[in-house]
């Protein structure tokens, strides 16, 4: 995969494919029934990653590592912000440290993109960074999903990681917060979620967040409201757009001095 519809990004790139359900905010995740589609299409890296449950799909449990998606960012030449592993978490306990260690050195090597690595598994992104990494690129931002209050842990450990910039999403957003402590952290990615089996969020919900990222000078992303608009009805999301506070919030970090 490279050019994407996702709005703070502007290509994909996945050399691990297939994942686990960490907690609530994995329970509809859009990479589940992608990797359907694309075995259904023949793409063997997906064989086998989801199965149908229900109405549903669901992942097998298979996580795969692919060596041959190692090469891809260095035949772009044009410089891109790039968002590793949309279809899985690099940070899985599946995926080996060896893998991983080879996947910082493409990012290394290719220091014209920025990559943009989102995980549900803070904890194990710390102790790699720290004891097998060891040095901060500025090409690599570093970021954790939280999607509602029970799962804020996720920020405090992020906030132990070496990076440049740590980004946290706040997607979907199927809860409050609360207030939690956005020091360190330099971008906040927050919508609601789509599909027809999507839970809704609350405009208060996306204020209290809002509100903190001015507070620590957050840059602040408002990707989308998703299938339920701020007005608690269901439409498309297209149909719900952008738009929060009379306005579409594209803000984006600005790396510190390293």
């Amino acid at each position: 995969m490279a050019e994407t519809q996702i709005e703070w990004t502007d290509a994909t790139w996945n050399p691990v494919a297939g994942c686990t359900i960490a907690t609530e905010g994995c329970k509809n995740c859009y990479a589940m029934e992608m990797a359907r589609r694309l075995e259904a299409m023949g793409v063997g890296k997906y064989m086998g990653l989801a199965r149908r449950s229900g109405k549903r799909s669901v992942w097998t449990g298979v996580v795969r590592e692919d060596q041959s998606a190692l090469s891809i960012p260095y035949s772009w030449k044009k410089p891109r912000k790039i968002f590793v592993n949309s279809m899985s978490d690099l940070f899985h306990e599946r995926v080996s440290d060896k893998f991983i260690l080879s996947v910082w050195k493409v990012m290394e090597e290719t220091p014209h993109h920025n990559y943009q690595i989102l995980t549900k598994r803070p904890s194990r992104m710390v102790e790699i960074v720290q004891a097998k990494i060891g040095k901060v690129l500025p090409n690599v931002w570093l970021g954790a999903s939280v999607e509602d209050a029970r799962v804020t842990d996720r920020i405090a450990e992020l906030r132990k990681v070496p990076a440049a910039i740590r980004f946290i999403s706040f997607e979907p957003l199927i809860g409050s917060v609360g207030s939690v402590d956005l020091d360190g952290i330099h971008w906040a990615i927050v919508g609601g979620e789509s599909g027809r089996f999507a839970r809704p969020i609350r405009e208060e919900w996306v204020d209290e967040i809002h509100s903190q990222c001015v507070e620590s000078g957050t840059a602040f992303f408002f990707k989308q409201w998703g299938t339920w608009g701020k007005d608690n009805k269901r439409r498309s999301k297209k149909a719900n757009g952008r738009e929060y506070r009379g306005q579409v919030w594209n803000e984006m970090p600005s790396p510190p001095a390293l």
